[in-house]
Formats: structure tokens, sequence, C-alpha cells
């Protein structure tokens, strides 16, 4: 028997189909199917799917739901990746597995609709954004301060009315934080009446009465005719030198400069009233720290040897006879927008004298019901949760007082700072407006959610990844929370940062 002769089959070759690469071509296939439908049960907020593979949505975006009922717009507030069963979008899928999808909630904007069931979403045209919040702009001044994040080349603007509310605004070191608040308080001094005291920790806001070179000539000259009513006060010689009396701070301020205990140093508490309050004949017996060393009166040297140990006669803030003060120019209310230059004074000391002694003013007058918005920047360090001596926890106490109970007197505070947890609690508590731009912390986003609670959770989620002047509005300001990306300022910058030619490659 002759052996088989082996024969090779030279037939093509038919390649094994691989069933990974089908399952994902089948999953592909139904996550693709996957309708971008919207539910809601009673009108006001809605739920909604959407297909991963072309997702057009975002947080924070405008929407336009189409039911058989007519078309309305409406609002993202979260977006999430979910899984669901593949046979809920396709019954002829086979096998159990599931498919990814995007899935949210949002809320609908104009008021309440009937409730409606597999509604049609997709993204709002920019006209269809532009038409709504015109539509819905308040009958107040409005102030553009840029464009809408999600939908460029639509103005973002706030309600100037929503500042009768106390607003924060915070970001971290590089957000754009100084350059828009400086654009926010350009917008104020243009668009409305409202008079403003700034307390200016960096001298960032010294020159908010000089418009930028290149501007519009109508922009410019519109800007310069509001900026007349700026006043700025420093602390060093010259006309708009800061200046502050002893005698025109409160007892409890002044002993609180002078480190006295009312119980345990109760003879130089009392002797210090004695010398600066108004005696029987009308006058002071000491108008100024200079004058104890000197004074013949009881108790006076005692004072002045404190004060000079404690280095306060060094201060360059005391009027040392000159007429006029900056707690004068805070009674008289003729200025507009007066900067109090913090950031010009030599020591921390200063700097929380001249703001307590500001606040307190402010609140000592408040039965006049004259509004103010008192802007406070680096709202840490005037107003913080841990106060660092006597009279920073004296202006603390005053902040608390104005958030507490202000706005019904018209005093309005805008605070600002890069350290929300170092605020005082009972201070942003009180604040209805929030400004936040970019915030990498995730234990200050915690505690701003916490605290702002009526603003959507979703919406902090972008927060981390904000550029420069990209911000998360929400408030009375902008009853419509919102992402905005801060426009181009009038005024110069006063601050800058030093220069990192220092960083250049050597050669």
């Amino acid at each position: 028997m002759e052996p088989v002769q082996y024969q090779p089959d030279l037939s093509p070759v038919t390649a094994a189909r691989d069933p990974i690469t089908d399952f994902r071509a089948a999953r592909g296939r139904i996550e693709r199917a996957v309708p971008a439908l919207a539910s809601s049960v009673d009108g006001s907020r809605f739920e909604f799917q959407a297909s991963l593979h072309d997702l057009a949505l975002q947080a924070g975006g405008h929407v336009v739901l189409e039911t058989d009922r007519g078309v309305r717009l409406g609002q993202v507030l979260t977006l999430r990746i979910a899984q669901v069963d593949a046979a809920e979008v396709d019954p002829t899928a086979t096998g159990a597995f599931h498919i990814r999808t995007a899935q949210g909630e949002g809320i609908v904007l104009e008021g309440q609709a009937p409730p409606f069931h597999d509604a049609e979403i997709r993204p709002a045209e920019t006209d269809e954004i532009r038409t709504w919040l015109i539509r819905s702009r308040p009958d107040r001044a409005v102030l553009e301060i840029g464009e809408q994040l999600l939908a460029p080349g639509v103005p973002a603007a706030l309600d100037a009315g929503g500042f009768n509310r106390h607003t924060f605004l915070c970001g971290q070191s590089g957000s754009g934080k100084t350059y828009s608040l400086g654009l926010v308080l350009e917008q104020l001094l243009v668009e409305t009446g409202l008079r403003m005291v700034v307390l200016d920790p960096n001298s960032d806001y010294v020159r908010l009465a000089e418009t930028r070179t290149g501007l519009d000539s109508t922009v410019a000259d519109r800007y310069a005719a509001a900026a007349r009513g700026i006043a700025v006060r420093r602390g060093r010689p010259g006309a708009d030198r800061l200046r502050v009396r002893l005698a025109d701070i409160d007892r409890v301020g002044r002993a609180a400069l002078l480190q006295l205990d009312p119980i345990a140093d109760r003879e130089e508490y009392a002797a210090l009233d004695a010398l600066l309050d108004d005696n029987e004949h009308g006058g002071q017996l000491i108008t100024g720290l200079d004058d104890f060393l000197t004074s013949e009166q009881p108790g006076a040297r005692q004072l002045g040897l404190r004060a000079s140990n404690l280095g306060v006669l060094d201060w360059s803030i005391w009027a040392r006879g000159q007429a006029g003060s900056l707690l004068e120019e805070l009674e008289d209310g003729d200025k507009r927008c007066l900067v109090v230059d913090l950031g010009s004074l030599d020591s921390p000391e200063e700097q929380s004298v001249v703001a307590e002694a500001v606040l307190a003013t402010l609140w000592n007058r408040r039965s006049r019901r004259e509004p103010v918005l008192v802007v406070i920047d680096e709202a840490h360090n005037v107003c913080p949760a841990e106060p660092r001596d006597a009279i920073t926890a004296r202006a603390s106490e005053y902040a608390v007082r104005i958030a507490a109970e202000g706005r019904k007197f018209g005093l309005y505070l805008l605070l600002s700072t890069q350290r929300p947890q170092k605020v005082h609690e009972n201070v942003l508590s009180q604040c209805d407006n929030l400004m936040l731009m970019r915030m990498n912390s995730t234990a200050d986003l915690e505690f701003l959610e916490t605290v702002f609670s009526f603003v959507p959770a979703g919406l902090f989620d972008r927060a981390p990844t904000f550029l420069q002047g990209h911000a998360l509005v929400a408030g009375k300001v902008m009853p419509q929370a919102g992402y905005v990306r801060f426009g181009t300022r009038t005024a110069e910058e006063g601050g800058a940062d030093i220069p990192t030619s220092w960083a250049a490659a050597q050669r």
C-alpha cells in the first residue's frame, strides 16, 4: 500500500472573527442610537439622557426642550456617565451587557411648564440664548462684565440691583480675581449711583480713576466723567495722604490699639477716655498721640510711654495736627468712591487700625441709611476667622455686624479672597451672591458648596478647570447661575506682579 501523499490546502484562508471586536462594534452601534430625550414630572426640573458619541450638552449650558406643547429653554445643571442595559435602548440586543450613556438633570427657564415626557433636547443656539437673556433682564441697570463662557458672543450681564445683597468673590492666585473685581467696580461706577468704599490692601485699585490708552473715545469719556468722583487716600506725604486722628477712633478701638484692658488697665483706660473725649469746655485735653509725652495731664505720660513702646507713635497714619481725616470723609460722604490704600501703609498693625476705623465709622453712621458698597479685598486679613490681635478682632466684629444687619441700613459687602475658609464664618454665611473663579483645592470647593448651597452642586465641578478670567456667578446678581468669561477693563490696574526676567535662560 502506497503511502498517502499530504496535499496542502491552498484555498484562501478566512480569518476568524474576533468576538471582542464584534462586541465593541455592537455596543458602539447601540450607544450611538441613544436618543437625546428629557422628561419632567413637575414642569420645572427635568432629567435627560443622550449619546456619548455625539455629546454637545454641557453642565451649565442652555438647551432647547421641544415638546408637543411647544419649545422651552432650559439649563443643564449636572452631567455624568451612566451605564444602562443595552436592551433598554435596542430590544434586539442579544446577550446581557451594558452600554454607556450621558445622563443628567436640569431646570426649565421662563417659569414652570406642563409636565412632559421624552421631549427632544438639544443645545440652544446663540440667538436663542441672547433673546432669552434680553427678555429676562430686570428693569434696572445691568453691568456687562464679559460674555457667556459656554455661548461665546452672548454678553454676560449682572443685575445691578443684586448688589443690595452681600457678595463673595474668590479664586486662587492667578485666577484673575483682582482684575475681575476691578471690572465689576468700573461697571458699578458707570452704570449706577451706588457709593463705594474700597479697602485695598495690595494697592490694586489706586489707579481706578485712570482710563487705559487706546479706548473708544465714547467709552473713555463716559468713564472719565464717572471717575471724577473717585478719591484715593495713601499712606504717604501729599495732598491725598491718608490721615487719622486718635480721637476719631471709637473708645474700644483706641483701647485695642494701645492694648488696654478695661479691667486690668482700668486707670490708664479711664485716663485715655478723659484725655480724648470732649470736656466741659467743649474741647479735647489731648488731640493726638504726640501730645501724650509732653502733657502734664494725669496719666498722659504713662499712655505716651505705652504708645512709644508699642511703636504706635511712629505710624504714618496719624494726622499730627493737619486738617482733615479719612474718617471725616466717610462721615461727609461727598466722594462717590473712596479707595483706602492699605497697601501703602508700613505695617499690618496700621492696616488693621485703619480697616477697623473705617468699618466702625460706617457702622456708627448707619442710621443715615445711605447706601454704600463696602469692598474688602483680601478679606481673610480684615475679618479673619481667627483674629491675630485685639484690633483685628474689632474689625471682624464690625464686619459681622454689617453682614448680619447692614442691609437694612444700606450697608452692602463685597468680599474678595483666595482663602475662603479663613474668612469669618458669620460674615461669609450672610453672602447671597457668589463669584467663583479657578479653585483647585477640593477642601475649599467642598466648603463653598456647603456655604452656598443655593448654587447647583454640579456647577462647582468646573472650577478646577477654569482658565484665567473664567468664573461661576450665582445669586441675586445673576439669578440663573452660570459661567462667564470676564472682559476687558476700562481703568488701569494698580498692582502688578514682579517680572520673571530672572527665569530667562542664561547663555
